[in-house]
């Protein structure tokens, strides 16, 4: 059997699967960011000394709440949180 008729015994690949796959993927991402959001939302109870506790304050919560709808703000928590831990350090590096 040559290359071309094994190659021609294949099934043609088709873009349904491939549309319906980004569709679920589509989904199951905008589950996660409303779950996320539900959680954000819930961050907005707790005390300031609770939310310094996690590398948090009052004012990064509005800086994130403040991105569309369909994103996950959890995500801008977690760099604001990575950049002012790394700030941290760096200060902490140079005392020393």
């Amino acid at each position: 059997m040559t290359t071309i008729e094994l190659a021609s015994e294949t099934p043609r690949i088709t873009t349904r699967p491939a549309v319906a796959t980004r569709v679920l993927n589509a989904l199951a991402n905008a589950y996660v960011a409303w779950k996320n959001r539900r959680a954000f939302y819930r961050l907005g109870d707790m005390s300031d000394n609770e939310l310094a506790d996690i590398g948090l304050t009052r004012a990064d919560l509005h800086v994130a709440v403040a991105v569309p709808f369909g994103r996950d703000p959890t995500v801008k928590l977690r760099a604001i949180a990575s950049e002012r831990a790394d700030t941290i350090e760096d200060f902490a590096r140079q005392v020393a």
